[in-house]
């Protein structure tokens, strides 16, 4: 199992959302630290980024690093299917 870490960004998104979203999000989150690499999900590799994917849950997207040699996923982005793939700043 990997550990998880969650970013201050990805915290306030869901904090954002209603309460169904950020259940389903969540577990979304528990089935991806007990098996990164699951196919069931809709989990496709960012181009240009390796080890890093993007995760689909209705409208949102979830943005994500594995890190093998910390057994570690970063979650480290969320939003939107619009406004994910923006740059910030």
């Amino acid at each position: 199992m990997y550990k998880i870490e969650i970013s201050k960004s990805v915290e306030k998104f869901l904090k954002s959302r209603n309460r169904n979203v950020q259940i389903k999000i969540s577990k979304m989150i528990d089935v991806i630290s007990v098996n990164p690499f699951i196919t069931n999900l809709d989990i496709k590799e960012l181009k240009g980024n390796k080890n890093h994917y993007r995760l689909r849950v209705g409208k949102y997207r979830i943005l994500y690093e594995i890190i093998d040699e910390k057994i570690l996923i970063y979650f480290y982005k969320a939003d939107s299917r619009g406004d994910i793939y923006k740059k910030s700043g």
